[in-house]
């Protein structure tokens, strides 16, 4: 492959959200759209996704993860798109500069006029959280689990406890159980689930592996590999309930304790952070603080659903590609967005006077606390209602969508910021 020194949109990172954004901004009119992957293949995550439920959004199909992945590679090779495996991004500069280093092309440079992160997200380690006890083998993240199990044909262990209900953990949990191996149990600190509730229901209720709220970790018991776990019930604050300890034996122990976007070439780009998501901060075309550069999909935010993920790349991809073709390099008059009442975060988060004049808008958000009666989730412009509409419940496990529509364009214009509440409809 001939490397060329300049390229109307760079994407980093080869999983749904990357691959759309790349398709999208090649119909866009993009001439040169290169792909840049670190693995030695295309499709991210989604190849260790061997179970169904993806694609009921964007192709009204219920699918395994490599297969959705694999339609969208085959468009991006139909189309044009060029890509560069196994070569790792060093730096990003706000100019838009790229350092790679790669086995076959070693170390050197290009240039992009617009650049797409899409580098997706990890997850949070042992350290991270900070659990007491020895350093033995046996203890490893749900998603290095998967892979293992999935991918390479390795079983990490044969009696599993699992931290954590968020849902590559509930997903493992039954997939361990499909390879013969036993799952103790699951423990989750919050008084809540962290996951989709259908995987709670399918991967955990339909096996009878048993879920425990306001449980977490006090000890790893074993030296040179996991023996047991102790537990401990917590309180309202986390803190351990005394004489609620209990010792499961096991001897392996999985982490899905959360997901982490992945920013650190975000960083280096100069691109602003949202302390709450770990993601930079965006406007409605996923544009970053720094102009040119664009971020779809898990480094943004989590998304609960891949389908959620291939949208935003879509977005982002178009608007790279009318950066690059110089379509719209005009500053935008930004209102900004905020998380009101019982709302932990919204994306994007900030939205142009003039965006609703082209389409619709979604917010996405994550609500800070289960909220199970009827609610209602409002738009609000400084003291007036710019849109409400209502929902059987709202979940901090799964993600939360409000569209803004063309009708809406006037209050948002004459608006000095927007808020975004969810509360019970008892409260109104």
């Amino acid at each position: 492959m001939l490397i060329k020194e300049v390229y109307d949109v760079v994407v980093i990172g080869a999983g749904p959200g990357g691959l759309a954004a790349a398709i999208e901004a090649k119909k866009a009119g993009a001439l040169d759209v290169l792909v840049i992957e670190r693995d030695v293949e295309l499709g991210g995550i989604l190849l260790q996704c061997i179970h169904n439920g993806f694609g009921l959004q964007t192709f009204k199909e219920d699918l395994p993860g490599p297969e959705y992945a694999q339609r969208y590679i085959n468009e991006a090779r139909a189309i044009g798109v060029e890509f560069l495996l196994d070569t790792m991004v060093m730096d990003v500069t706000p100019q838009r500069r790229l350092y790679l280093s790669s086995q076959q092309h070693g170390y050197f440079t290009l240039d992009a006029r617009a650049i797409v992160l899409a580098m997706g997200c990890r997850e949070r380690t042992r350290a991270q959280i900070r659990i007491p006890g020895m350093r033995p083998n046996g203890v490893f993240t749900a998603g290095t689990a998967q892979r293992w199990v999935n991918v390479e044909g390795y079983m990490p262990g044969k009696n599993f406890v699992i931290l954590g209900s968020g849902d590559i953990g509930m997903i493992m949990a039954r997939r361990l159980t499909f390879e013969g191996a036993k799952v103790s149990r699951v423990l989750e600190i919050q008084s809540y689930l962290s996951g989709l509730s259908r995987n709670f229901v399918q991967c955990l209720q339909d096996w009878d592996i048993p879920l425990q709220l306001q449980h977490t970790i006090k000890h790893i018991m074993g030296k040179n590999r996991v023996e047991a776990i102790e537990t401990v019930a917590v309180d309202d604050h986390w803190n351990f309930v005394p004489g609620s300890e209990e010792i499961i034996p096991c001897d392996t122990l999985l982490l899905s304790v959360g997901l982490i976007p992945e920013n650190e070439l975000s960083k280096k780009a100069g691109v602003l952070l949202d302390p709450i998501t770990g993601g930079p901060y965006v406007d409605e075309r996923f544009q970053t603080s720094v102009p040119g550069i664009f971020a779809a999909g898990n480094v943004v935010h989590v998304y609960d659903l891949v389908d959620y993920v291939s949208i935003a790349g879509d977005t982002a991809g178009m608007n790279a590609a009318r950066y690059a073709l110089a379509e719209q390099q005009l500053e935008a008059d930004y209102v900004p967005v905020k998380a009101g009442k019982n709302v932990r975060y919204v994306v994007p988060h900030k939205l142009d006077r003039k965006a609703l004049e082209s389409g619709d808008v979604q917010f996405q958000l994550r609500v800070t606390r289960p909220l199970e009666e009827d609610v209602w989730l409002e738009v609000r412009s400084e003291s007036k209602s710019v849109v409400r509409r209502s929902d059987r419940y709202a979940r901090p496990g799964e993600m939360v969508t409000i569209k803004l529509k063309p009708s809406m364009a006037e209050a948002v214009r004459a608006a000095e910021s927007l808020t975004v509440d969810v509360y019970p409809k008892a409260e109104v």
